[in-house]
């Protein structure tokens, strides 16, 4: 089948603990274009072993010191070639049908230049998964008003979850094809922004990745991202001239996507200013051999 070049980039140091099995949720899903990197930093711990076991099966992999998490990963998509793109950092895991289920979505709907899940997954330590916490939506003005920025005051406590983001390469190219190291822990929130000038994200309810809660993830220092992050959208609305609209912001904490659908459209037929709306990426025809994947706006 001549399904899209799929480029994964892993950036490591020194954590041999997880490696491996980062590694093997990639390469067991057996997808059959896929340009797998691997950036180690220089690790002091048998993470060389590790990578030099799988070598044969990577694009292209180095060992050697860098400028950090986000310098190590322009370096690996500096080697790629791949349609369509992502990273996954050597804790997190993909499950068996993501690659599948992305480049489906993507060779069938030419619109969806970026694309995440509704469905964020967690892993334990040992690798165990924690179970699922379900978003209601994404949206370029939901993401303006802060609503995925954590200890903003309209945080809604989801994230845009960046083990299960995936873009094609000509949005990464048109947003400057480049991660910015300005910023220690909020280069996935800044890449957002710029991905957001230029094409709305899509959702799917099915999961693509998980994050692995571990103690020495760097992603603790939240209010290191949290205060970054602000700066990354104080920066983007001054440069769209963008100002919050109280009345989405209110409708979308009323829940209004918890009611039922009848209710909830005889409500959003008046309120139809308020909420913000979503793209999901639906399957249709799931239970027959012509099953094909549709585009559903919703109000959340």
């Amino acid at each position: 089948m001549n399904v899209p070049k799929i480029s994964i980039v892993t950036p490591s140091f020194n954590q041999a603990e997880f490696l491996e099995s980062t590694i093997q949720s990639v390469l067991s899903q057996n997808y059959p274009n896929l340009e797998y990197i691997i950036i180690d930093g220089g690790s002091s711990d048998h993470s060389l072993a590790l990578i030099k076991k799988y070598e044969k099966y990577l694009h292209f992999w180095c060992s050697e010191p860098d400028g950090g998490q986000y310098d190590a990963i322009d370096k690996g998509f500096s080697h790629s070639t791949g349609e369509i793109m992502s990273w996954i950092n050597s804790d997190d895991l993909y499950y068996p049908w993501t690659f599948k289920t992305v480049a489906s979505i993507m060779s069938e709907l030419p619109q969806v230049e970026w694309l995440t899940t509704l469905n964020l997954g967690e892993w334990d330590w040992h690798g165990f998964c924690s179970g699922f916490t379900s978003s209601p939506g994404y949206s370029k003005e939901a993401f303006l008003d802060g609503l995925y920025c954590p200890q903003n005051k309209n945080y809604s406590g989801f994230v845009i979850q960046q083990e299960s983001t995936f873009w094609k390469r000509s949005l990464w190219e048109k947003s400057g094809g480049h991660l910015s190291t300005e910023f220690k822990l909020a280069g996935d929130f800044e890449l957002w922004s710029r991905f957001f000038y230029c094409a709305e994200l899509y959702n799917v309810k099915s999961p693509l990745g998980g994050f692995r809660r571990q103690i020495n993830q760097r992603s603790r220092q939240i209010d290191l991202y949290a205060e970054e992050s602000q700066k990354i959208l104080l920066k983007m609305s001054k440069n769209l001239d963008y100002h919050s609209n109280f009345l989405k912001f209110l409708a979308h904490h009323m829940m209004i996507h918890r009611l039922p659908k009848k209710t909830r459209s005889k409500i959003l037929s008046i309120l139809s200013f308020c909420g913000y709306t979503a793209n999901e990426v639906v399957r249709k025809n799931a239970d027959s051999s012509e099953a094909y994947w549709d585009i559903e706006q919703y109000n959340f």
